[in-house]
């Protein structure tokens, strides 16, 4: 089992603070990622649940047990870092054994330990190729090897798809879950990526300068977040936002209503606007609409729409799907009710 808890967590360089004051609680089994903005302290966090940054002030708790001041290798955690950094004149073998061997482990544990890895990643025709024969996915899934034979109480894992294409990324967010389905161990996941965090995560932590500004699962936050950074964050396209007279009628400093939420027809509707740009994904189009006294508009709508450049268009916000948001930002009302 695995239960992480941060006390009154703050990290400082020098003068400036990265992490202030942070409480956060992680339970035994779960996937948690900490999305952000670049700069927003994500990758500090987990260096810091990780060993590998001294926190400046708090405690760190893994199961019960103090171990803010225990260097990496005493926690129990395996990290995967975002370059593979395996050994190039090493087989596939040779880089998951690695830190087996280091360990001391007889033979006979380690191959049995680095077979049973391999089996679970499908690398086992590939345990006697070098990195170089390999492709980046196949290279990634190397790297988590690497860190499951060592069982470890927990995996870090610090952006880890950066390096890959699109489709690769898409690929590897899957069997990464996958493999949590299998192995049941807590997982710490570090993206700038919302949608990673979307797919994956059974627990978003949304980080801002330093500061967890919600968390909660996927749903939670796409459906109630707590204020405009969390909303305008959390979704693609993100959120629009509307302010001035608009907001004003329904008592609020700024209207928030997502593009899945706007329903377009020919005439009658509650805004008029010009067709700007269109992006066609297939199954879905993203139009970028011009609204008088409004602003620009992203509106979803059916990927075989027939609406051209410079057309003009009706826009409704459904009933019931408008977030209300006030003067310093915070949450006013979400779809599900009063905040």
């Amino acid at each position: 089992m695995c239960h992480l808890r941060l006390s009154n967590v703050s990290k400082r360089f020098g003068t400036q603070e990265v992490i202030r004051d942070l409480d956060l609680s992680i339970e035994d089994g779960a996937f948690v990622v900490f999305v952000g903005p670049s700069g927003c302290g994500k990758s500090t966090l987990l260096r810091l649940i990780a060993g590998l940054e001294d926190a400046s002030a708090g405690t760190i708790e893994i199961d019960d047990e103090d171990v803010t001041q225990l260097p990496p290798a005493r926690r129990g955690l395996s990290m995967v870092f975002q370059s593979y950094a395996l050994y190039p004149h090493m087989t596939v073998r040779a880089n998951i054994a690695f830190p087996l061997r280091m360990a001391g482990l007889d033979k006979a544990a380690v191959d049995r330990k680095v077979t049973e890895a391999a089996r679970v990643l499908n690398l086992t025709d590939y345990l006697s190729r070098k990195p170089r024969q390999l492709s980046g996915g196949q290279r990634q899934r190397v790297a988590i090897g690497r860190a499951i034979v060592r069982e470890p109480k927990a995996f870090l894992f610090d952006e880890p798809l950066s390096n890959l294409d699109a489709a690769l990324r898409v690929n590897m967010r899957l069997e990464i879950s996958e493999l949590h389905h299998q192995l049941g161990t807590t997982m710490i996941y570090v993206t700038h990526d919302q949608i990673e965090a979307m797919t994956m995560a059974d627990t978003i932590v949304v980080l801002n300068k330093g500061v967890v500004e919600q968390v909660g699962s996927p749903m939670e936050l796409y459906r109630r977040p707590a204020n405009l950074f969390v909303a305008g964050f959390i979704g693609s396209p993100r959120m629009n936002f509307i302010n001035g007279r608009e907001a004003a009628k329904l008592g609020a400093e700024v209207i928030g209503v997502r593009p899945e939420h706007i329903t377009l027809s020919p005439d009658g509707g509650t805004w008029r606007g010009e067709v700007g740009v269109a992006e066609h994904l297939g199954s879905d189009t993203f139009l970028h609409i011009k609204v008088d006294g409004v602003g620009q508009i992203t509106a979803r709508a059916p990927g075989e729409v027939d609406l051209r450049h410079g057309e003009t268009i009706s826009l409704t916000p459904e009933p019931g799907k408008m977030h209300l948001f006030g003067k310093t930002g915070e949450v006013i009302r979400t779809p599900e009710g009063v905040s």
